[in-house]
């Protein structure tokens, strides 16, 4: 099987303009018993900042399965398909209630996704330190 390795933190421009398109993704995080919760999200990336990005409610399982790595964080991937295009990134997540790292979290999902999120006061974001990434844009 062919692989299609990328570098996160410099992609070629097919894979990094297929990031930008409005495509939904799935999140995948170990469960307790090391088995995947796999879940659809919307994710931005940032190259530069080897960084991906998902908002989610404090509540939900996604986040509590990366609470649950404790400090370290978890091991997670991200994945968009389209076609014959996809994409994964994959790298340690850690979860942010920082005001200013919510907020620039939705203000990249409005700009990928072409809304604004609704108000959530217990809402969050899964920051995914990128150590991996592959795909064919």
């Amino acid at each position: 099987m062919a692989a299609y390795p990328q570098d996160p933190g410099s992609p070629d421009a097919p894979y990094l303009a297929f990031w930008r398109e409005r495509h939904l993704c799935t999140l995948t995080t170990p469960r307790a018993d090391g088995s995947p919760h796999v879940v659809p999200v919307g994710v931005t990336y940032e190259p530069e900042a080897r960084l991906a990005r998902v908002i989610a409610d404090k509540a939900s399982t996604k986040v509590r399965n990366v609470l649950a790595a404790g400090p370290e964080g978890a091991r997670v991937a991200v994945c968009q398909v389209d076609g014959r295009r996809w994409a994964t990134l994959e790298g340690r997540a850690r979860v942010s209630m920082e005001p200013d790292r919510v907020a620039e979290a939705e203000r990249r999902y409005a700009e990928r996704y072409g809304r604004t999120p609704g108000p959530n006061p217990t809402r969050v974001v899964i920051e995914i330190e990128l150590t991996r990434a592959m795909g064919r844009g």
